[in-house]
């Protein structure tokens, strides 16, 4: 390819690269409808905000399943003849279902086997009246695959809870021993942060039973705690059916309203299948009251005064008008497969974002001043054109970072300033070289040729080597070790096509120019 051609394609991918940096400069607001949205935003360690680690208890996801095994057990047994009674959870974890019948042991064995093969089932102990008690647990490489989706289920839900919540470029990745690392620029308000992400949203539904709660209790049935109206106010308890009529799964959507007093409440909407089941609901337990219950405890329980068509619900209480709105939102994202704790909070502060950045871009304009004043020094009008591609470089790094929404972090900025350093070192690779071939006699056109051609085996081999170190820091790494990373190779990919190829043909150029007179190198 000629000069010709080089200088042309460098001066468009310039022009791209300005184009995508400029909406992350100040003062181009009128600008913003000709440029491209993305930018780049500003890490936690750089804009201030809330770092959280969250601990998932994958090992009740994994025993609710199993209870719900259980269930879908018991009624496939039904459906073949086979009766199975008391099918629970034990507090162990394990599975327990007792077979009345012994001479089904065989059939029930094997429909465990053709049905339900990731069940791991022991040896059954004699049980009641001649009947078969059987514990079963999952097998390993269920159990481990159960784990890892209540994980990323987690990391999903939590996503879309804190996207509805308004945070910009959060930071939410999985970590080893089922953690969750959350990172929210720009938030200063951590408990109402951990109440959103932290808040399981189990939504069920159950008729209220009209019984003493400080009597015998029958095994149908359950304690609920009532949510607090005022704080200080004494815990009640109510009685309600172990068995619930709807859950959370059917909500469509669930928005905060307010009602004729200005008290706000949760208006639910259920989808096709919800819509028919509240209506079938309502229907069958008219006169009844039917508690909302959200993570145990209930939160309104209103009777039914009649046959509720259309799908629509409401949860009172004594919200506020944040407390509505985010339990909508939690409602609305999704409930957790799991419960999770938080092991971790921090609260970084604007003020040391800022010192940070002013420390970082300071160590970043000290080096690139030293490199702008030297390199002409020492090799002249080519250290001018090295100058000129150290801004070039700079200008695609912060592109490709805005063009990849990345975030800039702390190490990140000390990732541009070794990009600093090693764009000026693949120039001195190459003018060293340049002036090998002219002292061996080679004329400047054939000792620019020789010296680029020679010094990019060199440039390409020490920069790949640099890449595949990034890639690893960057896939096992955590969030401010992979801020390094993306910058670090960026800013290589962006040094390497400055200094080869744009550089280049700027040197063929300058000499074609200059009537092939020697460089001032």
């Amino acid at each position: 390819m000629s000069y010709r051609w080089r200088l042309l394609l460098s001066f468009l991918v310039l022009i791209c690269g300005i184009v995508h940096v400029l909406p992350s400069l100040p003062g181009t607001g009128a600008l913003e409808s000709w440029l491209p949205d993305k930018r780049v935003s500003l890490g936690l360690d750089l804009k201030g905000g809330i770092h959280l680690t969250l601990g998932v208890e994958v090992d009740k996801a994994v025993a609710n399943d199993l209870s719900q095994t259980g269930h879908d057990l018991r009624r496939s047994a039904q459906d073949e003849g086979i009766t199975i009674l008391r099918a629970r959870l034990m507090p162990d974890g394990r599975l327990s279902f007792l077979l009345p019948r012994a001479d089904q042991s065989d059939k029930l064995l094997e429909l465990i086997a053709r049905r339900y093969p990731e069940l791991n089932v022991a040896a059954p102990l004699a049980g009641e009246s001649g009947g078969l008690l059987f514990t079963a647990v999952y097998r390993p490489a269920e159990q481990a695959r159960l784990e890892d989706m209540a994980l990323e289920q987690a990391v999903r839900t939590i996503r879309n809870r804190i996207d509805e919540f308004g945070v910009t470029e959060p930071d939410i990745r999985k970590q080893s021993g089922h953690r969750i690392q959350i990172q929210l620029p720009g938030l200063d308000d951590a408990q109402r942060a951990i109440q959103l992400v932290g808040q399981t949203a189990h939504l069920t539904f159950h008729l209220v039973r009209d019984l003493d709660p400080k009597g015998t209790l029958p095994g149908d049935v359950m304690l609920a705690p009532m949510q607090e109206r005022d704080p200080g106010d004494a815990e009640s308890m109510m009685v309600l059916n172990r068995e619930a009529l709807m859950t959370g799964e059917d909500v469509n959507d669930a928005r905060p309203s307010f009602d004729d007093r200005g008290a706000s409440y949760v208006l639910l909407n259920f989808n096709a299948r919800g819509s028919s089941n509240f209506d079938r609901v309502t229907a069958e337990n008219v006169k009844k009251r039917l508690a909302i219950v959200l993570d145990g405890k209930v939160y309104s329980a209103p009777t039914i005064q009649e046959r509720i068509a259309g799908g629509r619900a409401s949860i009172t209480g004594s919200f506020t008008t944040h407390q509505a709105q985010d339990l909508a939102i939690v409602l609305r994202a999704g409930s957790l497969p799991a419960p999770v704790s938080v092991l971790e909070e921090r609260t970084v502060g604007p003020s040391l974002g800022r010192a940070s950045i002013e420390s970082g871009i300071l160590a970043a304009a000290v080096g690139a001043a030293a490199v702008v004043v030297i390199m002409p020094l020492y090799y002249g009008l080519a250290g001018v054109i090295a100058d000129i591609m150290l801004i070039f470089t700079m200008t695609l790094l912060m592109a490709g970072m805005a063009a990849f929404g990345a975030t800039l972090t702390l190490p990140g900025i000390a990732g541009i300033v070794l990009t600093i350093g090693m764009a000026v070192d693949a120039n001195v690779l190459i003018f060293e070289r340049i002036r090998e071939e002219l002292r061996n006699g080679y004329s400047p056109f054939e000792a620019i040729r020789a010296g680029f051609s020679r010094a990019s085996v060199s440039i390409t081999d020490s920069n790949l080597t640099t890449i595949i170190a990034a890639a690893i820091l960057y896939q096992f790494g955590t969030g401010p070790v992979r801020g390094f990373a993306v910058t670090l190779t960026l800013g290589i990919v962006a040094s390497m096509f400055t200094a080869i190829f744009v550089a280049r043909a700027v040197f063929e150029w300058r000499n074609q120019a200059n009537g092939g007179k020697p460089l001032s190198i």
